[in-house]
């Protein structure tokens, strides 16, 4: 089960009913969902990320990061090695 949470201020994108409609995602703090494994964060249309999700195997990280290049979502994390801003992963449009 992936985790995610809501950050607080920021405004969810347009399209967050299809993340969590394609996802099986866990409502959890900030702090929890930060404490998982890896961390994908999700950009809204203002570039602010309002979104983090969290998965403790690298399978489930997999699987959500697959979903999420599938509603056509990019990965602007893709080519680099290191984290940003405590992501693994950031999600954004095209």
């Amino acid at each position: 089960m992936l985790k995610t949470t809501l950050l607080e201020g920021a405004k969810p994108a347009k399209f967050d009913k299809q993340i969590t409609g394609n996802l099986l995602l866990e409502n959890a703090s900030p702090a929890e969902v930060r404490a998982e494994k890896m961390v994908i964060g999700v950009r809204n249309e203002t570039g602010d990320i309002y979104r983090l999700i969290g998965a403790t195997k690298a399978n489930s990280y997999m699987n959500a990061t697959e979903e999420l290049a599938d509603m056509e979502l990019i990965d602007e994390l893709q080519d680099v090695e290191e984290t940003r801003e405590g992501c693994d992963a950031i999600f954004r449009e095209a």
